[in-house]
C-alpha cells in the first residue's frame, strides 16, 4: 500500500505574535509586492533530483516579519525547486492567508486538470519551470500543450527559471503555445556580455508580444562572490526602456539560498532603488504590474 508522508504544518513555525496578526489582518490597499520568494522547513520531503537541499527553516514566520517592517503588503510565493512537484506546504500556506500571499506551483506535464482547478481555488496564480542544470525540454512537444492549453484558460502565467542562452527555445515555445510568461531574475544573462548577451537581447525583442513581463531579482545569482547590484543597474535600463515598468516585477528571492552570505531582505528591498532611480516607475513596479500579473486588489 502507498504512503503519502506527511508534511509540518504552517502552523508549526508561527511563533510571533506580532507577525502572526500582520498575517490575520485584511491589508487595506496594495502598498508593495514581493513577487519571489520561498518558505520552507526541514522534514519537507525533498525531490530526488535537486541541486541542493538547504539545512535550515525558512520559516513564514520570519518572512512575514521581514514584509511587514518594510511596507510590503503582498507576497507571491513560488515552490522551491528542491522540493519539487510536492506543493502541499507551500499550499497550505496559500489557504491560511489568501489575503496576503498568490503562489506559482511546480507540476508534472501529465497532472489533470481537476488538480490545478482546485490549485486556483487556493491562490495559485503561476506553475514554474526551473530549468536550471537540467537537459532542455521539448516544450513543442504534444506533451506540454495540454498542460499550457489548461494554464491559459486558467488565466495563470508560466515562470521560466533558466540561463538567458536558452531563453529564444523556452520562450518561443511558450509564446507560441498562447502563454503568458514571467522570466525570472534579469532573465540569467552571461555576467560578463551583460546586456550584450544574445539571450537577453532575445528577451528585450519579445517585450513586443505584451506578453511577458520580467522579474527585477537576484541579480546575485547571474555572478560569482557578488551581491549583483552593479549588473542589475547594467540590465534594468534596457529592461525599462522595451518592458516600461509596466511589465516588470520585484522580488527578494528571500531566503536568498545558496547566496545568504552576500545578501539579506533589507538589502535585497533597498537595491531597487539603484536599480530604477525613478520613484514614480518604482511604485508601478512595486504595485500596479504586481497587482495585475499576481492578481492582487
Amino acid at each position: 500500500m502507498s504512503h503519502t508522508p506527511s508534511v509540518p504544518t504552517v502552523d508549526d513555525d508561527l511563533h510571533d505574535p506580532a507577525a502572526r496578526r500582520w498575517l490575520d489582518a485584511t491589508p487595506t490597499h496594495v502598498a508593495a509586492i514581493d513577487s519571489h520568494a520561498h518558505v520552507f522547513v526541514r522534514g519537507l520531503p525533498l525531490a530526488a533530483q535537486r541541486r541542493h537541499a538547504p539545512d535550515y527553516d525558512a520559516t513564514l514566520d520570519a518572512y512575514a516579519a521581514h514584509l511587514s517592517s518594510h511596507g510590503v503588503s503582498h507576497a507571491v510565493l513560488v515552490q522551491p525547486s528542491f522540493l519539487g512537484t510536492d506543493n502541499r506546504f507551500l499550499l497550505d500556506v496559500l489557504r491560511r492567508y489568501p489575503q496576503r500571499f498568490s503562489g506559482v506551483v511546480v507540476v508534472d506535464p501529465s497532472i489533470d486538470a481537476a488538480t490545478l482547478d482546485s490549485f486556483a481555488r487556493c491562490g495559485v496564480v503561476g506553475i514554474r519551470l526551473n530549468l536550471l542544470g537540467l537537459p532542455l525540454p521539448d516544450l513543442r512537444h504534444a506533451r506540454w500543450q495540454p498542460l499550457f492549453a489548461r494554464v491559459n484558460a486558467l488565466g495563470w502565467h508560466v515562470e521560466v527559471h533558466r540561463e538567458a542562452a536558452d531563453l529564444p527555445a523556452v520562450v518561443g515555445a511558450l509564446l507560441d503555445a498562447g502563454c503568458t510568461v514571467v522570466v525570472d531574475h534579469f532573465g540569467r544573462p552571461d555576467p560578463l556580455l551583460g546586456e550584450r548577451d544574445p539571450g537577453f537581447r532575445y528577451l528585450l525583442s519579445v517585450a513586443a508580444t505584451g506578453r511577458v513581463w520580467v522579474k527585477l531579482s537576484a541579480a546575485y545569482r547571474s555572478v560569482d562572490a557578488n551581491d549583483g547590484a552593479m549588473l542589475g543597474v547594467r540590465l534594468a535600463q534596457p529592461l525599462l526602456e522595451r518592458f516600461t515598468p509596466a511589465r516588470l516585477v520585484w522580488g527578494s528571492d528571500w531566503p536568498h539560498t545558496q547566496h545568504r552570505h552576500l545578501v539579506d531582505y533589507a538589502a535585497t528591498h533597498a537595491v531597487l532603488a539603484q536599480w530604477v532611480p525613478d520613484a514614480g516607475q518604482r511604485a508601478t513596479i512595486l504595485a500596479g504590474s504586481a497587482r495585475e500579473l499576481f492578481r492582487f486588489g
